[in-house]
């Protein structure tokens, strides 16, 4: 009799730092920041899949690379100014039904001698999958066929940043330059350029400024940030005209903002290029 064998293989997908959901849950707020006074802080996560879920919850310590994407550091002690020693977590996992909610709450713990500036880390929530024990399945006695099982397990993770005092940080714009693809829209390739002992976070604008006429914005980007991993980070926009609409002479306007609804909006840095 003839058996079929069934190996289960697990795949994890990338976390994204702008979605505001992965897989079957939804987060908020995506950012946390501890300055000042700050102690503590509550994340809302709710399930919007359609079956019951549990997610584990923990701290995993990523750099920012000058694309933008990040790499994981596997030991601590490689990051020096990892703020996973001075965070929290309660519970440090929740299993939730279908449109459930839940508090996770998330404490800061500042320690004397620390060095002026930001420390930051990731909270990483993991959904965990149920998986049958490996081994011969007998539904199909006869059967000569290998079957995969393929189980997803998806994961989020979101930006935990520690402020202490004398936080010092500007930023530039430099090397703007258009691209015009054929049969494609333009995109703007530029760099941000950050100094000092904090990160920025926030929005790229893009506005046409005509010879004559009024200025129209054609490229709006959230989220955009420069970790303190990296002095320089490499930025394309695609712009928001047709693929045969020629921006004929003028400016573009760039501007980096910051995104911060309950703030006055600190511009980080502005640049120009003639067209």
């Amino acid at each position: 009799m003839k058996r079929m064998l069934l190996f289960t293989l697990i795949l994890i997908s990338c976390f994204s730092l702008s979605a505001k959901a992965q897989g079957n849950l939804l987060i908020t707020p995506m950012r946390v920041v501890f300055e000042g006074a700050k102690q503590n802080e509550e994340l809302s996560l709710v399930n919007i899949g359609k079956d019951t879920a549990t997610f584990s919850i923990s701290l995993l310590q990523y750099n920012m690379k000058e694309d933008g994407s990040f790499v994981k550091i596997e030991h601590l002690e490689e990051m020096q100014r990892s703020a996973a020693p001075y965070l929290r977590i309660f519970p440090r996992q929740v299993t939730l039904a279908p449109g459930e909610p839940q508090i996770i709450m998330l404490q800061c713990r500042r320690q004397a001698g620390m060095q002026a500036g930001e420390y930051h880390t990731h909270l990483f929530f993991r959904a965990e999958k149920e998986t049958s024990p490996l081994g011969l399945k007998k539904a199909n006695q006869d059967s000569t066929q290998l079957t995969i099982n393929l189980i997803p397990i998806y994961g989020i993770s979101i930006p935990i940043i520690i402020r202490t005092s004398d936080v010092k940080v500007s930023a530039s714009l430099s090397d703007l330059k258009l691209e015009s693809p054929k049969e494609s829209s333009p995109y703007l390739k530029f760099n941000i350029n950050r100094s000092g002992n904090s990160s920025t976070y926030g929005d790229i604008i893009v506005d046409y400024i005509p010879a004559q006429g009024k200025a129209t914005q054609i490229a709006v980007t959230r989220g955009i940030g420069v970790y303190t991993d990296i002095n320089k980070r490499n930025v394309t926009i695609k712009l928001d005209t047709p693929y045969n609409a020629v921006l004929r002479k003028g400016k573009l306007k760039v501007r980096y903002v910051t995104n911060d609804e309950t703030k006055k909006q600190v511009v980080y840095a502005v640049g120009e290029m003639d067209i």
